[in-house]
């Protein structure tokens, strides 16, 4: 398989000298990011699903849409969609048009995600947290495997050998985003969705068994070989010191408001810098997060490395200069690296 370079973004509302931009500004200017990460080469665009102040990107399709519409080969997609709190019948309707408009450009990816505003929003009782995704996810997997679909679960009515329109002239492409959860693992392999490990925390070997388990599911099951891939965040200068003194500081008050109603510490420099060193932070210069890069795609086996990009008030020029580099210099030098010894990276 190729290697793959993509960026996500869940719409950080971004600051510059002026202050915090509105939501509908960093909308626009996450169109023209996309359109950015296509022209230096990149292969995926993830708009992440949040309902909350401090992100814009609540509806992804209508910005995918555009994106797809005004790029030339990016393919563009969910990271996440919110599963338990959608319709997998709907979701698929509104990809299969967007795979008539772009075909085999639109991209699913399907997770519980991180935060659960959907729920009183969209009047799902948390109490059924676990049980909405899963009985959703056998839903979708039912409409991307069958043409008529008989389906009986305990939060919808049941389908009686129903066809759902219009029909995608190829398979829509879904993922499977996961945290660390094996079963969650064996699900994606079950279901014949490629996987992507969320890694935002820590050392990412200690997710190697994971994507081992999930090669070891899929061929048990003799299925084909389907791509890994991996998300994180990072930010690209042209200096590491450059990259940190730009990233710390609205990274650690993305990380302290989320941490506010999660019982985490203030996020220190300290704890920053162990991040970069250790753990699952790509920031530094193109070199620097290359090589890291590498390290990760080939102690993980993965074929798809997605840079989270935006993360809390940074300033969109940076986030502009970011995408350039990723695509230019960091993505051509992994392609390298890898090429050139994969065992030693």
């Amino acid at each position: 398989m190729t290697l793959e370079f993509g960026l996500d973004t869940f719409g950080d509302i971004t600051a510059n000298q002026s202050g915090p931009q509105s939501a509908a500004q960093v909308i626009r200017d996450t169109l023209a990011e996309a359109v950015l990460a296509d022209e230096v080469g990149l292969n995926y665009f993830g708009l992440g699903e949040h309902h909350r102040p401090d992100y814009a990107i609540s509806s992804m399709e209508p910005l995918i849409a555009t994106i797809l519409a005004k790029t030339k080969s990016i393919h563009a997609g969910t990271s996440v969609t919110v599963l338990s709190s959608d319709d997998p019948i709907r979701l698929y309707q509104r990809f299969a048009t967007l795979e008539a408009l772009a075909p085999g450009r639109a991209e699913i990816t399907i997770g519980r995600g991180s935060f659960t505003e959907s729920f009183p929003l969209f009047g799902y009782d948390l109490e059924d947290y676990e049980t909405l995704f899963s009985e959703k996810a056998q839903l979708l997997h039912a409409l991307l495997s069958q043409e008529k679909i008989t389906f009986r679960g305990h939060h919808r009515t049941a389908l009686q050998n129903v066809t759902v329109y219009p029909r995608p002239e190829q398979p829509l492409q879904v993922w499977r985003g996961v945290g660390g959860s094996p079963d969650s693992v064996l699900e994606a392999a079950a279901m014949d969705m490629p996987l992507v490990m969320a890694i935002i925390g820590g050392n990412p070997a200690r997710f190697a068994p994971l994507a081992d388990l999930y090669r070891k599911a899929r061929a048990q099951a003799g299925g084909p070989e389907l791509p890994l891939s991996v998300h994180s965040p990072g930010h690209i200068a042209p200096t590491d010191e450059e990259a940190k003194e730009r990233f710390f500081p609205a990274y650690a008050k993305m990380h302290d408001l989320i941490g506010r109603t999660r019982g985490w510490p203030p996020f220190t420099r300290a704890a920053f810098e162990q991040e970069i060193a250790q753990g699952s932070l790509y920031v530094g210069s193109p070199e620097t997060v290359a090589q890291k890069i590498a390290r990760t795609m080939g102690v993980l086996g993965l074929q798809r490395f997605t840079l989270k990009y935006s993360a809390g008030p940074q300033d969109p020029a940076h986030l502009r200069e970011t995408i350039a580099l990723y695509g230019t210099e960091v993505a051509p030098r992994v392609r390298a690296l890898l090429a050139e010894a994969p065992a030693k990276v």
